[in-house]
């Protein structure tokens, strides 16, 4: 045993190391919590003020669980993550017309299969690493690809979000919280330990990985109501004999042709891109708030990267109560260490404002050098309203508008990845400004990407995200 791991056991068992925690149930905020509720009042620090811990991502874990028997022989052999995960499969095959339909639906999209699997090496390692140390097979590794094709910002019709597409009321079960600031089910680090305690939990109540996945798609309550009835009715009460929603009874064939395909792509005229074995990304904690675009700036990596591994940011400031843990990839630790140790200027760019109840908001957003359209948006606000109600606001420090609109994390981008974009047929109630805050997007952003619009009518069609 490497002499590091000892001493990181021995610390564990003397509980001498500690990780931050997630917050668990009785701690998870209500959704639209009162941002006078979430803004500490120093709200300015400098680099001096914050703490850097670093965080490996194989340490990402529960303490009580680690240990060296759950990781295979092959997690220090293969350099490439693929075959370790080939050499987990253990769900037994199923010859059936859906898992042939699935495997041909993925061969005829090679762009599609490679811009989800090229997503996935970001957070891949760290999830076959939970999947490995729990003993479960490790299909159940691959299961965001159908879920939300590991797009961290997925977000379903029927609110389900994140690359594990928990629901609200699922989420907050596995102590997921979720606010205005921020909404842990896009956190990769809880959901995935949120999901794999949800997935045993079910293959516990049903005893096997199939009736375990399709409970996952629509609900324990669903399977045990088919179950229930095929009994009354001296049917089997296995996967493939119940009646099941139709999205229930193409889940587990369409994962089986994912785990076919990475099983041999070379059949399916498809190439999955390398991905290494090893962690990708590490964490830091902080302990003051500190600017979105600045935290990418001080790693060097763009903001699209630090978006993807911190997509549960739904605002421009990260509060260091809201999740002490930042995502960083593991080779620009020390690139952000050195930046933050020499950055000398404030690490916020938006304060907290308190308004007077009645104030008006088209005359208080110019003092502050936004649009009422930005001031609604960053503060989400909604559009018809124009009168302050005394809720505490966010706006920037020093009184001038970003160079560029910020635009929530919380993208909202559909679990398919169609390659179209998305759009949005016009209802009753609609307006440019309600449909930006619903999509998450600046109505700068609608009106570039729909042309002259200045005016929306029921059933008009007009895209409110681009290919």
């Amino acid at each position: 045993m490497p002499l590091i791991r000892q001493i990181f056991i021995a610390l564990l068992a003397i509980g001498a190391l500690t990780f931050p925690a997630f917050a668990n149930a009785e701690e998870t905020l209500a959704l639209n919590t009162p941002l006078a509720n979430e803004i500490a009042p120093e709200f300015l620090p400098s680099a001096e003020d914050v703490r850097i811990e670093l965080i490996p991502e194989s340490e990402l874990t529960q303490e009580a669980n680690i240990s060296e028997a759950s990781v295979p022989e092959v997690n220090q052999v293969a350099s490439d993550l693929w075959p370790r995960i080939r050499s987990g499969f253990a769900m037994r095959d199923v010859d059936s017309k859906l898992v042939a339909r699935h495997e041909k639906w993925y061969a005829s999209r090679p762009d599609y299969v490679e811009r989800m699997t090229d997503r996935a090496r970001r957070y891949l390692y760290f999830i076959t690493e939970e999947v490995e140390r729990r003993g479960m097979p490790s299909e159940i590794a691959l299961l965001p690809m159908i879920e939300s094709a590991f797009n961290p910002g997925a977000y379903s019709r029927s609110r389900a979000s994140g690359i594990w597409q928990f629901m609200p009321s699922t989420g907050k079960l596995f102590g997921m919280q979720q606010n205005w600031w921020y909404d842990g089910r896009r956190n990769v680090i809880s959901a995935t330990n949120g999901a794999l305690d949800y997935l045993q939990n079910l293959h516990d109540m049903f005893g096997n990985w199939e009736l375990a996945l399709a409970a996952y798609n629509c609900g324990e309550g669903g399977v045990k109501r088919a179950q229930a009835r095929n009994r009354r009715r001296g049917l089997p009460v296995n996967y493939t004999s119940l009646k099941l929603p139709k999205e229930t009874r193409n889940y587990v064939p369409k994962l089986l042709a994912i785990k076919n395909i990475i099983s041999n792509p070379a059949s399916f005229d498809l190439t999955l891109p390398a991905i290494p074995n090893k962690p990708y990304f590490a964490a830091v904690t902080t302990t003051k708030h500190i600017d979105v675009k600045l935290a990418a700036e001080l790693a060097d990596i763009s903001i699209e990267e630090f978006t993807a591994l911190n997509p549960a940011h739904n605002r421009p400031v990260i509060l260091h109560d809201s999740n002490d843990l930042v995502l960083l990839p593991i080779e620009k630790m020390e690139t952000f260490r050195t930046n933050l140790e020499s950055y000398d200027k404030p690490l916020v760019s938006w304060q907290s404002y308190q308004p007077k109840k009645g104030e008006r908001l088209d005359k208080l957003a110019p003092r502050f050098g936004l649009s009422v359209e930005n001031l609604k948006s960053v503060n989400g606000l909604t559009s018809r309203g124009n009168i302050s109600t005394g809720q505490t606001l966010l706006v920037p420090v020093n009184g001038e508008e970003a160079e560029t609109e910020f635009e929530t994390f919380n993208m909202n981008l559909a679990a398919d990845d169609r390659s179209f974009g998305i759009k949005h047929r016009v209802r009753r109630g609609d307006t440019l400004g309600g449909l930006a805050r619903r999509y998450h997007v600046s109505v700068t952003k609608l009106k570039q990407w729909n042309g002259p619009l200045k005016i929306i009518r029921i059933g008009q069609t007009i895209r409110v995200r681009p290919a």
